[in-house]
């Protein structure tokens, strides 16, 4: 009775939101033919797979969470460690690096839109002063490079969250585990991987899993930077759902929505499964 006001509230906001997904992705909901609409059954998920642009959504999405996950957890574990020695202004340079992870998404989008611009973008004019380049980039306007560049955005918001996690695990860790290596005579490299990051292992994977579902999910960047284009080279799966809300396509939508949230329930099963063998 206590927590039935909280469970009322996740009720409406998450279950019955997802239900109604779910019923949607059966029907046909195109809210600009408002005549045609009804149960379908399969038609939308059947059309899914025909449909080349969900085909290359997925790919982007793949390509988006390895990489841009990847590079996340690499750089901000070794902030993590930059982070957790002792120095003088060590505070301050703690709060620094959280503004990143702090910044909302649509405004880190139209930052980083501005510093990609080909023609007024302080990237161009950097790489032009230390004659890299001779001829300024549009980086989000042609294909070889509009993909690459909404990675390294994702990848600078994404560092602190690792840094911040795994140097809360690393204030954890018993000191006495180092000086018994160092007793034996361990050098940092041996310390790292048998001691550090198998303490870390929980840690690791919490933030992995909860890291790869945001950014799978995540619209405001990408849809902030490119829209999805140039032709449709940086849409991935949350972003075409979004397009096709936007168009009205709402059935469609949904059930792409639920083809997503079934993927991304296949991250949580490793970490699921190994909470409950610990317990």
């Amino acid at each position: 009775m206590l927590i039935s006001p909280a469970l009322i509230i996740v009720a409406l906001v998450v279950f019955v939101p997802v239900i109604e997904a779910i019923v949607m992705s059966f029907e046909s909901h195109d809210l600009r033919r408002p005549m045609d609409m009804g149960f379908i059954g399969l038609g939308n998920y059947s059309e899914i797979i025909r449909d080349p642009l969900f085909w290359k959504a997925l790919r982007n999405t793949f390509l988006w969470v390895v990489f841009g996950v990847g590079f996340q957890f690499l750089f901000g574990f070794i902030l993590a460690l930059l982070l957790n020695q002792k120095f003088r202004g060590r505070g301050g340079i703690r709060a620094v690096s959280l503004i990143p992870w702090a910044t909302p998404g649509v405004l880190i989008g139209l930052m980083w839109k501005w510093i990609y611009d080909g023609n007024y973008g302080v990237l161009n004019d950097l790489l032009m002063k230390l004659h890299l380049i001779d001829a300024k980039i549009p980086f989000l306007s042609q294909l070889s490079t509009a993909f690459p560049s909404i990675i390294v955005t994702i990848v600078w918001q994404g560092i602190p969250f690792f840094a911040i996690m795994i140097m809360a695990g690393l204030q954890v860790i018993p000191h006495d585990m180092y000086e018994a290596a160092d007793i034996d005579g361990a050098n940092k490299l041996q310390k790292l991987f048998r001691i550090t990051i198998p303490s870390l292992k929980n840690v690791i994977l919490i933030t992995l899993m909860l890291r790869i579902i945001w950014v799978a999910n995540s619209v405001d960047i990408i849809y902030s930077m490119t829209g999805g284009g140039p032709s449709y080279s940086t849409q991935t799966l949350s972003v075409y759902i979004f397009n096709k809300a936007n168009v009205l396509d709402l059935g469609y939508s949904s059930a792409m929505a639920i083809v997503l949230m079934l993927l991304l329930a296949i991250v949580a099963i490793p970490y699921v499964k190994s909470t409950f063998k610990e317990e």
